[in-house]
């Protein structure tokens, strides 16, 4: 089997989704021994934003192409070989001013491609990436919950959930913590709860 590993969080050793989307990672492993994990820092090393530069590089013909734009269409074609290859995706998501880092909205780009993760059809729109488990491990300095009056300015998980569903992914699960920035304590409490419910993923997927 084979996970994808991704953290998006700017914020280093000091990031909650990180914290989570390690413990995950942790359990899953334990869960399967054997796993193959591969790992993308997204702030770290970013996936090339979508451009007309890339976009123009993708019609050249590979021999045809500069260095710069040979290895800009190299970059682009592992992030979506990577997630291809998965069984299991692992995604660190903090929320950014109501939605999801610019650096996880370009990786995502890379994912929606007409003809390998979704086709039109005559019936409409159908995913091809399906039969794959996402976890989201979640990160957000208030309350967004559906009973939340901020609950409207969530763009986080529903955005994530509403692209995975796109492309044919419907086994998505959330571990997160909330109100982080509400007191040290509250972040804490909410870390420790988080933590300790990523740690059980493996044990809970296998006793299903």
């Amino acid at each position: 089997m084979n996970l994808l590993h991704i953290d998006s969080s700017i914020l280093g050793d000091h990031s909650v989704s990180r914290k989570i989307s390690a413990a995950a990672v942790a359990a899953l492993s334990a869960a399967h021994p054997g796993l193959s994990v591969t790992y993308r820092d997204l702030d770290a090393s970013p996936a090339p934003h979508q451009s007309g530069a890339l976009l123009a590089a993708r019609g050249l013909a590979p021999d045809a192409r500069t260095p710069d734009q040979a290895r800009d269409v190299a970059d682009a074609d592992a992030v979506l070989d990577e997630f291809l290859a998965a069984d299991i995706v692992v995604i660190g998501v903090p929320m950014y001013n109501f939605g999801i880092p610019s650096t996880l909205k370009s990786w995502i780009d890379h994912l929606a491609v007409a003809g390998r993760t979704f086709r039109y059809s005559e019936a409409g729109v159908e995913g091809l990436a399906g039969g794959k488990r996402v976890i989201l491990a979640s990160s957000r300095g208030g309350y967004y919950g559906p009973d939340s009056p901020a609950a409207p300015l969530q763009h986080q998980e529903s955005y994530l959930r509403g692209f995975l569903g796109f492309i044919g992914v419907h086994d998505v699960e959330v571990v997160g913590a909330e109100g982080v920035n509400l007191s040290p304590d509250h972040k804490q409490r909410a870390l420790e709860t988080a933590v300790t419910v990523a740690g059980g993923l493996g044990e809970a997927r296998q006793a299903a």
